[in-house]
């Protein structure tokens, strides 16, 4: 089963890192993923950039409205992710509690990806990305 961990921060969480060095921020995630890929459990990560240069799609009304950022509050915003190939949800969280850079304000939510093969099999779409999918060798 595959299990996404989204990484979330807020504000007292950037205010906590901001006399980090980059490098050691990268050495620190480095050793992590190392662990991640040699468990043979990962199958993707990233992390996302700064809020700052973020744009929202608002659907609340037609058409949608396009706002720059940054947002006006930043209670807690999404900052990276993993994606895991593990057993079980429970296995998705101990990977989560050993997950670097965690302090005041961070959270890690935990969500299960869901397979095509939950999808209807009969349903056009599905077909259609099941065989790109087939023929990029996702499945």
């Amino acid at each position: 089963m595959k299990y996404m961990l989204i990484m979330r921060a807020t504000d007292e969480t950037w205010a906590a890192y901001q006399d980090i060095d980059f490098n050691d921020v990268i050495e620190t995630m480095g050793r992590f993923n190392g662990e991640l890929i040699d468990a043979g459990v990962l199958v993707a990560a990233e992390g996302l950039d700064d809020a700052k240069d973020t744009v929202v799609v608002d659907y609340s009304s037609q058409p949608p409205v396009v706002t720059d950022g940054p947002y006006g509050e930043t209670k807690e915003l999404f900052n990276g992710f993993w994606i895991l190939d593990v057993a079980s949800q429970e296995e998705a969280v101990e990977w989560a509690k050993r997950a670097p850079l965690a302090g005041p304000g961070s959270k890690a939510e935990i969500r299960r990806v869901a397979s095509i093969d939950e999808f209807p099999q009969d349903n056009k779409w599905v077909q259609k990305e099941r065989a790109w999918r087939e023929s990029t060798g996702q499945v």
